[in-house]
C-alpha cells in the first residue's frame, strides 16, 4: 500500500489503522514526511462554541492550505477532507456566519482541485451523515484523548476511505452481472407472466423501479451490465418489448445469458465474451444458493448478500456501488463503455464466420497515435491502474505521476482505435524513458486494453514505435517483461519481435534490441499520426 501522511489537528490514527500512514503534529505543517507516496489534509472542525473563533479558524485554514500547496511535491497525490458542523451550539438561530466560512473554504478547495489535477476533494459528510451525533463522538474519548470520530467507528470509517481511495487511483470493478427474476423485477416471469411481475408505481413495484434506475444511471458511469438468470429468452424478450414499465432493457446490457445452465459456467462466458477477468465482476442474485454456488466455483467473484427486506433493496445497491464501483473521475471511455463492449460483441460473431486474415481487414481498423495532453491524462492514468492482461511491466501511475515522467523527458504516447463497427477510444499506451547519454530508450509501459486485443493492433503499434525510435538518435531499445497473476499472455510477446533476451531472474525478463532494420507494417491496420 502507498506510504500516506496525514496532516490533522486532532487524533484521528485509529481511523487509519492497517494503513502505511504517518502523521503531522496537532496542528503542526512544518515537520513532514518527504517520502510519503500521497498526503491527506484531514483537519476536523474545532469542538468549540465561540462562533467568531471557530469562524477565524476556519478562516485561516486557507492560508495553511495555501503554504501546504507551495511546500508539497507538484507530482504526488494530495487528497482534502471538505469541513463541516459536528457539534457546535448556535448562539443566535438568524446567525449563518459559521456555516458561510465553511462553504467557503469548501469552495475554496474545490476550486484549488480544478487549477491542479494533482489534488483530489473528498466529502466528509459522505460519512458523517450516516450517524448520529452521539455516535459520531464519544466524549470520554475526546476529552481523554482529543479524539473527534468515536474509535469504534474505525473499522467503517476505514472500509469509506479506502473505497474512496480506490476511486482515486482508478481502481474499481468493471462488470455488474445481474440475475432477473425476484431481482431486477418481484415474481418469476414464467410462472407470473408479463403482467404479473411486480415492476411499477406501487409498493413493491416502485422499489424494484428505483432499482433498475438506479443501474441504468450507474452504467452511464463506464459499469458493465450483463445477465445472468435462469429463464426461458423468449419470454425475458417479450417483457422488454411489452411491460411499459421497464427500465433496463436487452440494448442496456453487454452480454446475455438467459438458459438454464450452471450461473457459474454462465458467468465465466461472461467474462470469456467481455475479455476481462473475473476478479473484476459482482453478481447480484436474490437466490441463496445460486450465490454459494458462484461463491464456490469463481472465488474471485464479489457476491454481495442480497438484503431480505425487499424495501432495504436500494440501500444495497447503494452500498454496492460505493463499494465496488466509485469513481473520482469519469473518462470519455467511461461513458462509452456499455456501446463498445456490445459492439465487441458483433466483432466476435463476425470473427466466428469468415477466415482470420479477412476478418482482420474487413475491420477497417484505424489507429490514431497521439501525444499526452490534458485531454487523455486521466485515461493514461486509469489505464496503468486498471490494464492487467496485456500490460508488460504492470507499472501503475497516477496522473502526478504520469506529469512528472514527462518532465523528466519520458516520451509518453497513446492510441486512439476505430474501426468499421465503431470507436474504442484510448485503449493502448507505451512510456519510453531515455538513458542520459541519448544513445539508449528503455520501455517502461507497453499495454492495451482487452477490449482490443486480438485485431493485430499491438503489433502495429509497437512497430510504428520501433521505426520512429531507428529514425532518431537512439541506438539501443531495452525492455522488459515483469510477470503478474494476469499477464501470462504476453510473456513471450517482445521475442516476436527480434527482441533478444540478455537475462531473466524471478518473474522478470530483460530485452534488448539494436535499433537498425524497421519492421514492415502490414497493411490490414492504418496507421495515423496525430503527434505534434
Amino acid at each position: 500500500m502507498d506510504k500516506i501522511f496525514v496532516f490533522r489537528n486532532y487524533t484521528v490514527e485509529p481511523l487509519f489503522k492497517g494503513m502505511n500512514c504517518s502523521f503531522s503534529g496537532y496542528d503542526n505543517i512544518s515537520d513532514i514526511d518527504d517520502n510519503a507516496d500521497l498526503y491527506v489534509w484531514f483537519y476536523l472542525l474545532p469542538i468549540k462554541n465561540n462562533i467568531d473563533a471557530l469562524i477565524q479558524e476556519v478562516e485561516d485554514y486557507h492560508n495553511r492550505v495555501e503554504i501546504i500547496l507551495s511546500i508539497l511535491p507538484k507530482n504526488k497525490t494530495k487528497i482534502f477532507f471538505t469541513i463541516n458542523s459536528i457539534d457546535t451550539i448556535n448562539w443566535e438561530n438568524s446567525n449563518n456566519e459559521l456555516q458561510c466560512a465553511i462553504n467557503n473554504y469548501n469552495e475554496f478547495i474545490y476550486s484549488k482541485s480544478k487549477e491542479d489535477n494533482s489534488i483530489k476533494i473528498i466529502d466528509f459528510t459522505d460519512f458523517t451523515s450516516q450517524y448520529n451525533i452521539d455516535s459520531l463522538i464519544d466524549w470520554k474519548y475526546f476529552y481523554m484523548s482529543q479524539i473527534v470520530i468515536n474509535p469504534k467507528l474505525a473499522v467503517p470509517f476505514n472500509n469509506w476511505f479506502k473505497n474512496k481511495l480506490n476511486a482515486i487511483l482508478f481502481l474499481r470493478k468493471k462488470c455488474l452481472v445481474l440475475d432477473l427474476d425476484n431481482t431486477l423485477w418481484g415474481g418469476i416471469l414464467g410462472e407470473d407472466g408479463i403482467s404479473g411481475i411486480k415492476l411499477g408505481n406501487t409498493y413493491p413495484g416502485n422499489i424494484y423501479l428505483e432499482f433498475q434506475n438506479n443501474i441504468k444511471l450507474a452504467s452511464q458511469s463506464g459499469i458493465i451490465l450483463a445477465v445472468c438468470s435462469k429463464n426461458n429468452e423468449k419470454d425475458v424478450f417479450d417483457l422488454w418489448d411489452k411491460h411499459a414499465n421497464i427500465i433496463l432493457k436487452k440494448d442496456d446490457f453487454s452480454v446475455l445469458k438467459i438458459n438454464w445452465n450452471n450461473k457459474a459456467d454462465n458467468i465465466i462466458e461472461i467474462a470469456n465474451e467481455l475479455n476481462i477477468g473475473l476478479d473484476s465482476m459482482v453478481f447480484i442474485d436474490d437466490n441463496p444458493s445460486e450465490r454459494a454456488l458462484v461463491k464456490l466455483m469463481i472465488p474471485v467473484i464479489e457476491v454481495p448478500e442480497f438484503p431480505k427486506k425487499i424495501y432495504e433493496l436500494n440501500k444495497f445497491f447503494k452500498n454496492v456501488y460505493n463499494r465496488y464501483f466509485q469513481v473520482y473521475q469519469l473518462t470519455n471511455e467511461d461513458t462509452k463503455k456499455t456501446e463498445q463492449y456490445k459492439i465487441n460483441a458483433k466483432r466476435s460473431d463476425l470473427k466466428k464466420k469468415i477466415s482470420f486474415d479477412d476478418y482482420i481487414k474487413s475491420l477497417e481498423t484505424v489507429v490514431e497515435v497521439q501525444d499526452l495532453d490534458d485531454i487523455n491524462l486521466n485515461r493514461i492514468s486509469q489505464m496503468t491502474n486498471k490494464t492487467n492482461q496485456f500490460n508488460l511491466t504492470t507499472k501503475r501511475y497516477t496522473s502526478e505521476d504520469i506529469l512528472s515522467l514527462k518532465q523528466e523527458g519520458a516520451i509518453i504516447k497513446c492510441i486512439s482505435v476505430k474501426d468499421r463497427f465503431g470507436d474504442n477510444g484510448v485503449t493502448g499506451l507505451i512510456i519510453l524513458t531515455p538513458s542520459k547519454n541519448k544513445e539508449e530508450i528503455t520501455i517502461d509501459t507497453f499495454l492495451l486494453s482487452c477490449r482490443i486485443l486480438g485485431r493485430g493492433v499491438e503489433q502495429t503499434f509497437l512497430k510504428y514505435i520501433i521505426n520512429g525510435l531507428i529514425d532518431s538518435e537512439f541506438k539501443v531499445l531495452r525492455s522488459s517483461y515483469i510477470k503478474s497473476n494476469k499477464n501470462q499472455q504476453v510473456e513471450s510477446f517482445y521475442n516476436k519481435f527480434g527482441l533478444e533476451e540478455i537475462d531473466s531472474d524471478n518473474g522478470v525478463v530483460n530485452y534488448k534490441y539494436l535499433l537498425s532494420q524497421k519492421h514492415n507494417i502490414d497493411n490490414k491496420v492504418k496507421i495515423i499520426n496525430n503527434e505534434r
